[in-house]
């Protein structure tokens, strides 16, 4: 069973970095108690700026990514999901029904806790980039937004057929359980098909908002500069 969960982890690992990638824009950060002046990375429609900053907030909210002397590689991918926020972004605005409930951003402040050993790791990454509680917690009510809009605009949306789910089933289910657990009972179609319709739900999910950001991209007028 555990390839099956890993392949929904990497099915929706795409929406989920875009929800994870929300930062609001600051003016300054304070790195070793340096203040050091912000650093305008890009701007996204003329009107949404991505700054130095927005970069090393996303960094700290990532549990395994290291903050000392940030790799290029992952301010570029921080800069191109942060892009990939902004447009998403834009699009949520014109729905004032995604709007978080204080609950909902109580509970994805808890979950995005427990992605660190520890509370206290949590702070000490945000101090080290000068990002206040206050500021986090507007951070993760504008995630909960956009997560509300992927679900409006793309989750509620999608049907996976039973013939879709018979053909997973015997082109990709059964061959990967004999082949990951030789000599076991393989899974009964009706047993397998939460499982499957959970798969094919995430891929679906992943292409459209991937088929999104790009006709986003293609329309909107995006200006790095700085490079990473």
């Amino acid at each position: 069973m555990q390839w099956q969960q890993a392949k929904i982890k990497i099915l929706s690992a795409r929406v989920l970095c875009i929800i994870a990638a929300y930062c609001l824009l600051p003016t300054a950060y304070s790195v070793h108690a340096q203040e050091v002046v912000d650093k305008m990375m890009a701007t996204v429609n003329g009107h949404e700026l991505i700054t130095y900053t927005d970069l090393l907030w996303q960094l700290a909210l990532e549990p395994n990514t290291p903050l000392d002397n940030p790799r290029s590689e992952d301010l570029q991918r921080a800069l191109n999901l942060l892009v990939d926020q902004r447009l998403i972004a834009e699009e949520a605005g014109k729905l004032p029904a995604i709007t978080a409930k204080d609950e909902d951003v109580v509970k994805a402040t808890n979950d995005l806790i427990k992605r660190f050993p520890s509370q206290q790791g949590l702070q000490e990454r945000m101090q080290r980039v000068g990002l206040t509680p206050e500021q986090l917690r507007e951070i993760v009510r504008q995630r909960v937004e956009i997560e509300n809009y992927l679900t409006f605009r793309f989750r509620s949306f999608v049907v996976v057929s039973p013939k879709e789910i018979s053909d997973y089933y015997r082109d990709t289910f059964v061959p990967r359980w004999r082949k990951a657990s030789p000599g076991r009972i393989v899974p009964t179609l009706a047993e397998a098909t939460p499982q499957i319709e959970k798969i094919l739900t995430e891929s679906k999910i992943e292409s459209d908002t991937d088929a999104f950001l790009e006709d986003a991209r293609a329309r909107a007028e995006i200006v790095i500069l700085s490079p990473v």
